[in-house]
Order: structure tokens, then C-alpha cells, then sequence
């Protein structure tokens, strides 16, 4: 089973749109497209049960169960657009770069050293999404395939690069990412459709780098605008409670049912045992993630579920006070608490949608998972109720000892059925 922030912990970050000046793309697309790439690159960090949601127009909220802040806010909150970069200009590059020592000149990732202005030839669009960390003895890169395009495009950059004496600044081939250098490499010979990326990494970040680059960059720049480290509010032990309560209301509401409606509470405590199950299939199979609000909600819906129970076995009872047959009795009983149960989950549901809709707008995740969690349950109790207990019921009642009054509850039926066989002269 998913379990939420709540009862695991983890990272919760809400990033708003930050579009550059003069920016005329439309934001809702735009935020559409960042959902998905910030989606890939969650699922890059291994964890299967966390949830990026979209919060209005221009809000991105991102719940990672059991990572890190700081891991989450490195995959989440960059833009990752990398830019393959030449310079005519050798004066202002050199200072950006430093000394040029040999062949390859590399500068650590945490450098952070901002490029002067130059010339994007190429960006990361232009690269296959199959990049991967690579070592060469103590030295650690990033690998890369060009897309055809990009092929055409490193060819024609390499081939301009190597006009340009060995040494010269200007044959260097620099590499950037959300406007800071990772790499500058002097260009040896024309290439075209592989490279590699070199800049002093840790095996770390260059696979962190890898998955950015895989993941794609974001269509437009995200700030980060709420970042927590969310502890766990229920510890195993907690959830294991929890367990047992539920366990021990559904056990406190079986023995109700039995007791009071007898052979038909019996049933009910069996459906309600069926719908239990297939809730918590559903759940699993969703995938649903469960958090305390959502427990909450199934425990609200297993009520719904019995409510449903006691609509039709009241209705039962009246028909059969009536002097109706069992069968008799069952089909009018359904028939008369379908308008109930149905207008009350209706309106359970309308509920249930306006609160969804809330928690999608305000990004508040925990009204979300309450009613999404409660819509469920609603639809899959009244699936149990007017399925799975009127089939036991039509089930049981054709055999001889079911027909034992006392078994449901209807000894004033009886009474009135003799009086009137009497009256009538043997049922004419």
C-alpha cells in the first residue's frame, strides 16, 4: 500500500512559473509540459509513490516520500537547460575560464562560473535521452548521442572550432547548464553524432546530470517558492494501531448488524467483509496514496456502506409486517431503498467532487486524497450494498431453515400471515 507524507515522511516542494521577460507562450501548456518533465525526473530517483500535482494556473506542487529535501530539490527545481556554447571573442572567454592547461580544460560543477555572452549553436533538445555516467580511469563524464539534427549541428561546430590554432580559446567548445559552466573542451577533431561531457564530477552528479539531461529541460523556469522536509506524523507502530482500530470498528459494527437484524446482519457483515476487500484492491491497484485523511475517508465509507444495509433491511421488514412473502419482501425492500441510498451517495459524491476540486486548485493534497479516497468508497458500497447483499440474500432465502421467521427478525410477520390465513380461510 502507498503511503503518503504523513505516514512515511519526505520532501514537499511547491515551484511557481517564472517566465523570462517578453515571454508569449501560453503558462497553463507551459506548466503542463514542466508536470511531465518533473514527473520523469522524480521516477529517476527510484520512489514509486510520489505525487506532482498542478495547483492553479502556474503552481507545481511535488510530494517525494522518503528522500532527502536537499536530494529532491536538486532533481526538482532546476531548469536543466544545456547549452553547447562558442566564443569569438577569446578576451572575454579566457577570464570566464581561466588558464587553458593543455588539450581539455574542465571546472568543477560547484564552480559556478557564469559564461560571458556567446553564441548557443546547440542545446540539450539536440541530444538522445539514453545519456549515462561513464569513468576513464580516475576521470568521471557524461556520455551523450545526438538526435540527426544535432548530429548536422556538432558537426558544423566542431568542423568551425578546428580552423582555429591548437591553444587558441576560441577552439574551445563550452558547456553550460542553467547558465553555468560544467565543462569546456578543446575541440581535437570533427564529431558528430556522440561526445562526452567532462567537468570534475563526482560519479554523483554525473549521474544526477544524466537523469536532468534524460529527463529533459523545463519548458519554462520553476522557483521554488515552498520547500519542507516532512517527518513522518505516524510511525510504524502508529499505522499498525490504526490497523488494529479499524479492524476492531468493522468487528464492533459486524456484531451490531448480526444482533440486531440476526440472519440478514449476517449477510451484511459478509458484504460488508467483500467490500472492504475490494476497496483496499483498488486501492492498491490505483495506485491510491493513503494518508491520514484518506484512512479517515474509508473509515466514513464503511458507515455509508452499513447505512445502505439498514435502508433495505428496514424497508424488508415493513414489507413483510405487511404480510408479503421473503422473496416478496426482498425485491420491494430493494426497490424502495434504491431512491434513499441513491440520492444520499449522490449527494456524497457532488461533495466529494467540489472538495477535489478545491484541493487541485489550492494544491491542498490532503482534501484531495479525502475525497478522492471517499468517492471510491461511496461507489463501491453501493456496488456491495445493491449487488453483493442482495445476491446473498436471494442466495440464502431458498432454503427451508432460512425461512425461520425468528432468523429475521419478523415474528410479528408470522403472526399477521397466520391471522390472515385464518381469516381468509386457509390463504383462498
Amino acid at each position: 500500500m502507498r503511503l503518503g507524507l504523513d505516514l512515511r515522511g519526505g520532501a514537499y516542494i511547491a515551484l511557481q512559473a517564472d517566465p523570462p521577460e517578453g515571454y508569449d507562450g501560453d503558462i497553463k501548456e507551459a506548466v503542463g509540459g514542466a508536470k511531465r518533465v518533473i514527473e520523469r525526473r522524480v521516477n529517476s530517483l527510484g520512489v514509486s509513490e510520489s505525487e506532482v500535482t498542478i495547483a492553479g494556473d502556474d503552481r507545481i506542487v511535488v510530494q517525494i516520500p522518503g528522500v532527502t529535501l536537499q536530494a529532491a530539490q536538486e532533481q526538482v527545481g532546476r531548469t536543466a537547460q544545456l547549452e553547447f556554447q562558442v566564443y569569438n571573442d577569446a578576451s572575454e572567454l579566457v577570464p570566464a575560464l581561466g588558464s587553458p592547461d593543455g588539450k581539455t580544460l574542465c571546472l568543477p560543477q560547484a564552480s559556478g562560473a557564469t559564461p560571458p555572452p556567446g553564441c548557443v549553436e546547440m542545446t540539450g533538445q539536440h541530444l538522445k535521452n539514453n545519456t549515462f555516467p561513464a569513468t576513464q580511469g580516475t576521470a568521471i563524464s557524461v556520455n551523450f548521442e545526438t538526435t540527426s539534427l544535432g548530429s548536422k549541428l556538432l558537426e558544423q561546430i566542431t568542423a568551425n572550432a578546428t580552423r582555429y590554432a591548437d591553444g587558441d580559446p576560441r577552439r574551445l567548445l563550452v558547456v553550460t547548464i542553467d547558465g553555468q559552466i560544467i565543462s569546456s573542451a578543446n575541440v581535437n577533431s570533427i564529431i558528430s553524432d556522440r561526445g562526452q561531457i567532462t567537468g570534475g564530477f563526482s560519479f554523483t552528479e554525473a549521474q544526477n546530470l544524466s537523469d536532468l539531461l534524460n529527463s529533459g529541460a523545463l519548458p519554462v523556469p520553476m522557483r521554488i517558492i515552498q520547500a519542507n522536509e516532512v517527518s513522518a506524523t505516524l510511525g510504524e507502530d502508529s499505522v499498525v494501531n490504526s490497523v488494529h482500530a479499524g479492524e476492531i470498528g468493522l468487528l464492533a459494527v459486524a456484531l451490531f448488524m448480526i444482533l440486531y437484524y440476526r440472519l440478514p446482519g449476517v449477510l451484511a457483515a459478509a458484504a460488508l467483509a467483500v467490500y472492504t476487500a475490494l476497496t483496499l484492491a483498488v486501492f492498491k491497484m490505483w495506485p491510491i496514496t493513503l494518508t491520514l485523511s484518506g484512512i479517515a475517508a474509508f473509515v466514513l465509507s464503511v458507515g455509508m456502506a452499513v447505512d445502505a444495509n439498514i435502508l433495505i433491511f428496514e424497508r424488508m421488514k415493513e414489507e413483510m409486517r405487511r404480510g408479503r412473502t421473503l422473496n416478496a419482501a426482498i425485491d420491494i425492500g430493494f426497490r424502495r431503498a434504491w431512491t434513499s441510498i441513491r440520492d444520499s451517495n449522490a449527494s456524497t459524491l457532488i461533495t466529494c467532487l467540489i472538495l477535489y476540486w478545491f484541493g487541485d486548485q489550492f494544491g491542498a493534497n490532503l482534501v484531495k486524497g479525502f475525497a478522492l479516497t471517499l468517492a471510491i468508497g461511496v461507489l463501491i458500497s453501493m456496488f456491495s450494498a445493491i449487488t453483493v447483499t442482495r445476491t446473498f440474500l436471494k442466495m440464502i432465502v431458498g432454503t427451508p431453515w432460512a425461512r425461520n421467521h425468528w432468523l429475521w427478525n419478523a415474528e410479528e410477520q408470522k403472526a399477521r400471515t397466520v391471522r390472515r390465513h385464518a381469516e381468509t380461510g386457509g390463504g383462498r
